[in-house]
């Protein structure tokens, strides 16, 4: 009969149990060294990205650059030079305050700009603004100005991109509002209402090739018959020096039994079709004239 040895049994047994601690111990262990070699890769890994950023990212007294956003085609070197100029310079620190303090700058010293808004990005200063386009060109004395269809008066800077017609024939000029200001003068906004007609003409039906670009001067030196009531009140110059006989100021046609302002605007605009230009084609044209059998372009479509 075999004996069974109840020591070895437990020998065997506490041998089980202290191999299964070891390998549990083991396992831990291999877990713990896990986690902390994870561990020690983010720390790293964070070292190096601060590392970077600040390498990368400009801080508060950092120097950075200056971006004219939404720039229209037709403004010019020189004028973003004067920009820039009343800006302070190239570069500015990346913080709320520089970039309250150029906005300042320009709001005082450029009038070409509107609305400015200057932000800080986070690697430049960024200037946003509604740019005042220039519709007529003003001479006093040696003196040349601009003025938009808002009337603000504009500094002079050649701007060749651009239709530009000079006004003449303005009454006595005694003080020329600064520019960023309204010039409230019942000649030049007439002559500017008739130029913003043009202008609007010329972006529906002759974008390809603005009629505006033919016209070199307006004069209203006759507004409302001062010096002849006879005489066209108005009287546009192309840059040959053909006449285009407007006629009353706007809105006054009826009590000169002249054509209407539509009427006037749609027999330019269909000789300019017809044609293919104002210049080297006619005397004059005559606008005002009711009877006047200028095809109108609703007559053509």
């Amino acid at each position: 009969m075999k004996k069974i040895s109840f020591k070895q049994g437990s020998s065997e047994k506490k041998k089980k149990e202290k191999t299964g601690w070891f390998g549990h111990g083991l396992i831990n262990i291999l877990k713990a060294s896990a986690v902390i070699c994870v561990l020690a890769g983010i720390v790293v890994g964070i070292f190096f990205l601060e590392k970077y950023v600040k390498k990368n990212v400009p801080g508060p007294q950092d120097s950075v650059g200056l971006e004219v956003a939404n720039v229209p085609e037709w403004v010019s070197g020189e004028l973003k030079a004067k920009l820039l100029a009343a800006a302070g310079g190239q570069t500015f620190r990346l913080d709320e305050n520089a970039a309250l303090l150029v906005q300042q700058k320009i709001e005082r010293e450029v009038a070409w700009l509107d609305e400015v808004k200057v932000q800080t990005m986070h690697d430049r200063l960024i200037i946003r603004g509604r740019w005042r386009r220039p519709l007529a060109l003003v001479k006093s004395g040696l003196q040349k100005f601009y003025v938009d269809a808002e009337l603000v008066v504009l500094d002079f800077i050649p701007i060749p991109n651009l239709p530009i017609v000079e006004i003449t024939g303005l009454s006595l000029i005694t003080k020329t509002p600064p520019p960023g200001e309204v010039w409230h003068q019942d000649d030049l906004t007439e002559a500017v209402t008739i130029l913003q007609q043009l202008d609007q003409m010329d972006k529906l039906i002759a974008h390809d090739k603005p009629l505006l670009y033919e016209i070199a001067s307006i004069d209203v030196s006759n507004f409302k018959g001062q010096e002849n009531a006879r005489l066209p009140h108005i009287v546009l110059y192309t840059k040959d020096n053909t006449q285009i006989i407007w006629g009353a100021e706007v809105g006054k046609w009826q009590q000169y039994l002249e054509s209407t302002d539509e009427q006037k605007l749609a027999k330019l605009y269909s000789y300019y079709k017809e044609y293919g230009t104002l210049l080297n084609g006619a005397k004059y044209i005559n606008l005002r004239d009711p009877q006047d059998n200028i095809p109108l372009p609703i007559d053509k479509y």
